[in-house]
C-alpha cells in the first residue's frame, strides 16, 4: 500500500472508513478510458496505470468507472475522447446497472462535469468529451434512490462518483463492506453532491498509479483518471 493519492483524504462517515478523492477540474484532468494502443482492454486499473506509467504519461489516481460484460465491454454509455464506443443504455433487465433510476457521469467540452439520470441526460444530450453510465444513481437532486433501504443487507466495498458543482468531481470508494443506503447518504451529506452515481461492487479498486490502495487484482471495464494539469 503507498501513499494515498494527491487529491484524497481518509473519512470516516456512519462508522465505515472511506477513501475521498475531491478533483477541482481547474488543477486536474479527468478522463476516461478502457482500451489500449492496439484496441485491446487494458483490463485492470493495474494494468492500465502500467501501461500509463510506461508511456511517460502517469496517472494520480486511478479507478473502475462502471459496470461491464464478460467481454469488459460497457453495459451503458462510453465515450473516450469524444468517441461513443456504446450507445446509452435505457434496457429493463436484472442488476445494480438497471436498478432504476441509472445515470451518467460526463465530462463535457467546455471542460465542466455533470452526473444526470439517464432519462434526463437523453434529452439534455450534452456535448461530451468522455461519458460512463452505471446504476444505479445514488443521489437524484438532492434525494437518495427510491428503492434503497436505510441500511439494507447487501454490503460490499463499493466505489462512486458525484458532483459538487461543474468544476468539483468526487470519487470515493470504501475501506469496508456499506450499504447502498449509507453510501448514497456520504455522498449527499458528508460530501454535499446533489447528484452522485454508484460505479460497482465487491470488484471496486482505488490506484494511487502505483500501487492499489483499496480492492485487489479484479477486471476491470471503464477506468476513470486523474492527471496533474501542470
Amino acid at each position: 500500500m503507498g501513499p494515498l493519492p494527491e487529491p484524497c483524504r481518509d473519512l470516516a462517515f456512519e462508522a465505515v472508513a472511506y477513501v475521498v478523492c475531491e478533483v477541482d477540474l481547474r488543477r486536474y484532468a479527468v478522463s476516461l478510458h478502457r482500451l489500449d494502443a492496439a484496441a485491446k482492454p487494458y483490463g485492470s486499473v493495474a494494468k492500465f496505470t502500467e501501461a500509463m506509467r510506461a508511456a511517460g504519461t502517469p496517472v494520480l489516481l486511478a479507478m473502475n468507472a462502471g459496470m461491464y460484460h464478460q467481454d469488459l465491454s460497457p453495459v451503458g454509455l462510453f465515450v473516450e475522447a469524444g468517441r461513443e464506443e456504446t450507445p446509452l443504455n435505457r434496457d429493463n433487465a436484472e442488476g445494480n446497472f438497471f436498478l432504476k433510476p441509472n445515470g451518467v457521469f460526463y465530462i463535457g467540452t467546455d471542460g465542466k462535469a455533470g452526473v444526470l439520470e439517464t432519462s434526463a441526460f437523453a434529452v439534455a444530450k450534452p456535448a461530451m468529451v468522455y461519458a460512463t453510465q452505471s446504476g444505479p444513481m445514488l443521489v437524484i437532486d438532492g434525494a437518495l434512490h427510491p428503492r434503497f433501504e436505510p441500511n439494507g443487507s447487501s454490503r460490499y466495498i463499493r466505489n462512486g462518483v458525484g458532483v459538487r458543482d461543474p468544476d468539483t468531481v468526487v470519487l470515493a470508494i470504501s475501506r469496508g463492506e456499506v450499504s447502498l443506503g449509507s453510501f448514497a447518504r456520504l455522498f449527499r451529506d458528508a460530501l454535499g453532491c446533489s447528484n452522485a452515481l454508484f460505479f460497482d461492487g465487491a470488484v471496486s479498486i482505488l490506484s494511487n498509479g502505483m500501487d492499489t490502495i483499496v480492492g485487489g487484482s479484479f477486471p476491470a471495464g471503464p477506468i476513470v483518471a486523474v492527471r496533474d494539469r501542470n
